[in-house]
């Protein structure tokens, strides 16, 4: 029998509806709590993504602002670079323009007053010292012509100076009594030089160089002031060479390296060549040699970094190792003094230059040049039916 409540539905009949209530409840509130869950994970993962995502893409701002900047840092240096060095090129092109224009006035000058630069056959530097005045007018007495003849021999190509520096005192009384000659005969070549028997490597480095700067000539000479001199046979000598451009001309020589300090020619860097008792190489006598202007050119373009050896005639020798150079080795460039150069000119093979080996030169010069002039001296004529 069953109970009724009110309504007329019994308390069985209640029971099972609360059941069934009871389980769509609870699969409603499982089916909620899985959607939520869903929903729930799915926006923690959202969130993540795009935290992660705008990390990196700050992180890749970051690391392009610093790519950026340093890209910027890199183009401002650069841009810094270009501008110096455009400033420098400018002020090159600068200085070279001024030069250029003032070579140009100057070159205008010289046309207009008829100076242009004129082509020698050889300018002759004759070395000399303070000491030897009476030296110089030895010279000047015999072979080298004065006044009006010198300069009617420069005009035949033949230009000749008395080639000397300055004392360490400038302006002192011998640099004085140099210029106070210079006055009375003119014919001096004043080098940027300071004098010194040590010093004439470096003396024969600077004379090549002056020379070349202010004559343009076939052939450049370095002599001694005690040897003598025909010109006339020296320039037909050199007139068999003119079409090398690279000749150097003299007496060649091969001497011992003398390593024994104290004695006349002691090489200090003895060691370079070898072992003791070794020769120097074939090189020209220092009383006189010839070089072509190419040489010349070379040893004045490259004189600062020409070694010089104690003896100027080694060094110079040395300047031409290790290029083309043709050596000429002509005996007619060291004739002994009478009765050598007197028999040899009545053979009909006049000397071009004589002196003593003994002395490096003539022995007594100051006495003894006028006495080889006369007997060892080419005719008076000589240098007028020269031809060039």
């Amino acid at each position: 029998m069953s109970v009724k409540g009110r309504g007329g539905v019994g308390v069985g009949e209640m029971g099972s509806r609360n059941v069934v209530v009871s389980r769509n409840l609870a699969l409603l509130l499982c089916f909620s709590s899985f959607f939520a869950g869903i929903l729930f994970t799915n926006r923690i993962w959202t969130e993540r993504e795009r935290t992660n995502l705008e990390s990196e893409a700050c992180d890749q701002k970051l690391v392009g602002n610093h790519i950026s900047n340093y890209s910027l840092g890199k183009i401002s240096n650069t841009q810094n670079d270009i501008s110096t060095l455009n400033s420098k090129i400018s002020s090159i092109e600068m200085k070279l323009a001024a030069a250029k224009a003032e070579q140009q006035s100057l070159s205008s000058a010289d046309a207009a007053s008829g100076n242009l630069k004129r082509k020698y056959f050889m300018v002759i530097g004759i070395n000399t010292a303070f000491s030897s005045r009476k030296r110089r007018d030895s010279v000047r007495a015999t072979w080298m012509p004065q006044g009006e003849e010198r300069k009617k021999l420069e005009e035949k190509g033949i230009v000749i100076r008395f080639v000397i520096g300055h004392s360490s005192t400038a302006g002192g009384i011998l640099d004085k009594a140099i210029e106070a000659e210079e006055m009375m005969h003119g014919d001096f070549l004043r080098l940027e030089h300071v004098e010194g028997y040590l010093e004439l490597s470096a003396k024969t480095k600077t004379y090549f160089r002056t020379a070349v700067a202010l004559w343009d000539a076939e052939f450049y000479i370095k002599v001694d002031d005690d040897v003598h001199v025909n010109l006339a046979t020296l320039g037909t000598i050199l007139a068999g060479h003119k079409k090398k451009p690279l000749v150097y001309i003299g007496c060649m020589k091969s001497g011992p390296v003398l390593s024994k300090k104290g004695v006349r020619y002691y090489e200090p860097e003895y060691w370079k060549f070898g072992e003791a008792g070794n020769k120097y190489f074939r090189h020209a006598t220092g009383q006189l040699y010839a070089i072509s202007k190419d040489l010349a050119t070379y040893i004045s373009v490259n004189q600062h970094i020409l070694h010089k050896y104690v003896n100027e005639d080694v060094s110079l020798g040395s300047w031409f190792i290790g290029l083309d150079v043709e050596h000429v080795d002509d005996r007619r460039l060291c004739c002994g003094t009478p009765p050598d150069c007197e028999w040899k000119a009545h053979l009909g093979s006049t000397c071009a230059v004589s002196f003593d080996w003994k002395c490096s030169g003539i022995c007594r010069s100051v006495e003894r040049m006028m006495e080889v002039h006369k007997t060892c001296g080419e005719d008076v004529n000589a240098l007028d039916q020269a031809s060039f």
